[in-house]
């Protein structure tokens, strides 16, 4: 299911080449903060997957609410103490 989750996250990606420096910059809209800029499509794309794996695993330990992706729902269950 995680994997899922960041896969369907990573389809939602939009780039742009930025015209000051002719970088590229990638971003997820539905994951707020989760970005990166990098100098090739491609290190872009691998920088902000790394990104969303970090964001995800961040909001999962804080137990914040996740966005729902292309019906793909992540749920955290606090456990009750024994």
């Amino acid at each position: 299911m995680l994997t899922k989750y960041l896969e369907a996250a990573m389809r939602h990606a939009r780039y742009e080449i930025l015209s000051d420096d002719g970088t590229y910059y990638g971003e997820i809209p539905e994951c707020r903060g989760v970005y990166a800029n990098a100098p090739t499509l491609e290190e872009c794309r691998s920088e902000l997957a790394e990104v969303l794996e970090d964001w995800l695993l961040f909001s999962i330990h804080k137990n914040l609410p996740l966005p729902k992706i292309d019906g793909i729902e992540l749920t955290v269950k606090k456990e009750l103490a024994a």
